[in-house]
């Protein structure tokens, strides 16, 4: 199978770990290198730009979008929320193919350092495992 990573570069120290996390599940699993495609887009509102961008080559089994939004003071940490959920929502349909949500979205830093290889685990590899199973159930009901 072939994978795309899409990667926000707000938040680095986050979202690197988080791609590590699913980069290397992804290659635990079987998927070679070169099949494992990465991406960076600004932030996590283009996640879902830069998902349809992959989505439209055709090239691959699932799509990985990650990103991290921090709850601030002000209503922006709801609208991007609403936005990339929705976003990615919107391509699984349009694409039928799977697009997943590995984008956190805790109130503090070090909640998303806690889930991005911290005391909570690495949700990079929640996010390549969904990835795996959903682009095979795909494969199972369509052969």
């Amino acid at each position: 199978m072939r994978f795309a990573i899409v990667v926000s570069e707000w938040n680095t120290e986050v979202t690197e770990a988080l791609y590590n996390g699913a980069r290397e599940t992804l290659l635990k699993f079987g998927a070679s290198a070169t099949d494992v495609v990465r991406r960076n887009v600004p932030g996590s509102f283009e996640l879902t730009l830069g998902a349809q961008l992959m989505a439209e080559r055709h090239e691959f089994d699932a799509i990985i979008c990650i990103g991290v939004v921090i709850q601030g003071e002000t209503k922006h940490f709801d609208f991007i929320c609403d936005a990339v959920s929705k976003g990615i929502t919107d391509l699984n349909m349009k694409y039928n193919l799977p697009v997943i949500f590995g984008v956190l979205t805790p109130n503090t830093m070090q909640q998303a350092l806690d889930r991005a290889g911290g005391v909570h685990g690495n949700k990079g590899d929640e996010a390549a495992i969904t990835a795996i199973k959903m682009a095979a159930l795909k494969k199972e009901l369509e052969a």
